[in-house]
């Protein structure tokens, strides 16, 4: 009768530990199968899961790891530096944008200047060398040509000067971008936006000397239209001057 005892204590025994050893096993799958998730809190910290018998508390950390089996799993940096290294480099990104737009905008307006000028300075050149050589028809309409042209250089030119200004303003916005994201750690995106600052002021020099030679040429036109007007106003009045004499020969 002992020994029979003896055997259901037993048989208890080992029917307790093994639903232990299930319990814990159990317990192991489902903090292997436990993942670490991140909601933002009030505070700006995020927290994060401690204990699978305390997830009714969660920690506030800004690195967290799990274990599953022989492994370790880690959650990326989150803390307030990583975010506003973060902040720092979309910034920098925008201000790139920004930039890149504004450059592309000046850039064609000041080659549409050129060509303006450059067009202008064609027609003039014509119509001097057409002086007393062609029709009024044709002299009218080489002075409409270049009248023309004029009005639509003086309207690129206001193009350029509005762009400019909005391009200065996005020079200005990425310097400003730089320097914060240098000094919120984010050095590559700081280094990127200041290559892109060289970039764009190089392409916007390029454009501005080709306007530049332009103006000079228009110039060197204005000075050859004096002179050969001032020729032509000589010519004319000699002109007249021997059909006068020629009369006067003729009355005799």
């Amino acid at each position: 009768m002992q020994a029979v005892r003896q055997c259901s204590v037993c048989a208890r025994r080992a029917a307790g530990g093994l639903l232990q050893n299930q319990m814990d096993v159990s317990v192991l799958h489902m903090r292997g199968a436990l993942s670490v998730r991140f909601i933002c809190g009030s505070d700006g910290r995020r927290p994060g899961v401690q204990k699978l018998g305390d997830l009714a508390r969660p920690s506030y950390t800004s690195l967290a790891s799990l274990s599953v089996g022989q492994g370790l799993w880690q959650v990326e940096n989150l803390s307030h530096f990583s975010l506003i290294r973060r902040a720092a480099s979309v910034v920098t990104d925008s201000s790139s944008t920004f930039l890149s737009q504004a450059t592309l905008a000046l850039t064609n307006a000041l080659t549409d200047y050129s060509k303006a000028v450059h067009s202008r300075i064609a027609f003039q050149r014509q119509y001097l060398a057409a002086l007393g050589k062609v029709s009024s028809a044709e002299e009218q309409t080489l002075k409409q040509a270049i009248s023309d042209w004029r009005s639509e250089a003086a309207e690129r030119l206001n193009e350029c000067k509005r762009y400019e200004s909005t391009w200065i303003s996005a020079v200005n916005l990425c310097k400003v971008a730089a320097e914060a994201a240098y000094s919120s750690g984010a050095q590559q995106a700081s280094i990127s936006v200041t290559t892109n600052i060289q970039v764009a002021q190089s392409q916007v020099e390029e454009a501005q000397r080709r306007s530049e030679e332009a103006e000079k040429k228009l110039a060197e036109t204005k000075v050859d239209e004096i002179q050969r007007m001032a020729e032509y106003a000589a010519f004319l009045e000699d002109s007249e001057e021997h059909e006068v004499h020629e009369a006067y020969l003729r009355e005799d």
